[in-house]
């Protein structure tokens, strides 16, 4: 049984996402994409900080030599341990962003983008090497948002919103093949947003609109909902000592009558068992 949900970070977030667990600060970093801040929180202490990147910011992940990149609206960014800040890929589209990303087992980063009016098929998922390198596995997405990988590596989870699926690919080497459904939810409230995979091999899915998050076995099977009171929740990650307990991002943009907690960073206290995280290899 899942504890109830818990506030981790009251924060009035226009578009939270992205929660990842850097076990190296012992910190959860997550962003805002539409306010274009980074945040950070150690569960230990409480600290709490806030960085500004001066562009949307899809995603932010640890870097293996301390730092951060971060997938912004022109391309992909690295800050250094001291805050100096480069870039790695610049590649600026008109009408485009990047949005959700994830770190593969072998350090790479896996990061998608979207344009802003989610055009069908106007974004990208792409493979990011640690020296730049960008390899496009998927050129028609409309908005790319969770992917993850199977406690073996052997499977990536992917999730392109509007097609209301989480799909499942084969992992060859840095590439991907055998795309195939892994999860419809045509017919359940929300959209599937974000995700991760547990150290069962099981799925877990934040649905926006839905209000809640669902966890699929290996096999497919919906074997738990756990209910939210925020109508937006956004993606969700295994964080905290142990990796016990899981972090979901939540959103407030769009939302008339947003619930007190829209945008805010909650926590469901030994939800499972979480994977641990690679940091960016670049």
């Amino acid at each position: 049984m899942t504890a109830a949900p818990e506030v981790a970070v009251r924060e009035c977030a226009e578009l939270g996402e992205g929660p990842t667990w850097d076990p190296a600060s012992e910190r959860l970093i997550w962003v805002d994409i539409l306010s274009a801040r980074v945040h950070t929180y150690h569960p230990s202490t409480g600290r709490r900080t806030v960085m500004a990147t001066g562009q949307h910011v899809g995603a932010a992940k640890p870097r293996a030599g301390g730092g951060l990149a971060v997938v912004l609206r022109d391309g992909i960014g690295l800050y250094d341990a001291a805050g100096a800040f480069t870039w790695l890929v610049h590649d600026p589209v008109p009408g485009r962003r990047g949005n959700d990303a994830a770190v593969a087992p072998d350090g790479a980063l896996w990061a998608g983008s979207m344009r802003y009016d989610e055009a069908v098929g106007g974004g990208t998922l792409s493979r990011i090497a640690p020296d730049g390198t960008v390899t496009c596995a998927l050129d028609a997405v409309t908005v790319s948002n969770g992917t993850g990988w199977g406690p073996d590596g052997r499977l990536m989870y992917y999730i392109d919103t509007p097609t209301r699926r989480v799909d499942v690919f084969d992992v060859d080497g840095e590439r991907v093949t055998g795309r195939r459904p892994f999860v419809l939810a045509e017919h359940g409230p929300g959209w599937p947003d974000g995700l991760t995979v547990d150290a069962e091999g099981c799925v877990w899915v934040a649905f926006w609109d839905g209000a809640a998050l669902r966890r699929y076995t290996p096999d497919g099977r919906l074997d738990r909902v756990v209910e939210l009171p925020v109508r937006r929740p956004t993606a969700c990650a295994f964080g905290g000592p142990g990796l016990r307990d899981l972090y979901v991002s939540t959103a407030r943009t769009g939302l008339d009558l947003p619930h007190p907690l829209s945008g805010s960073l909650l926590v469901l206290p030994d939800a499972g068992q979480g994977l641990p995280g690679v940091p960016f290899a670049g």
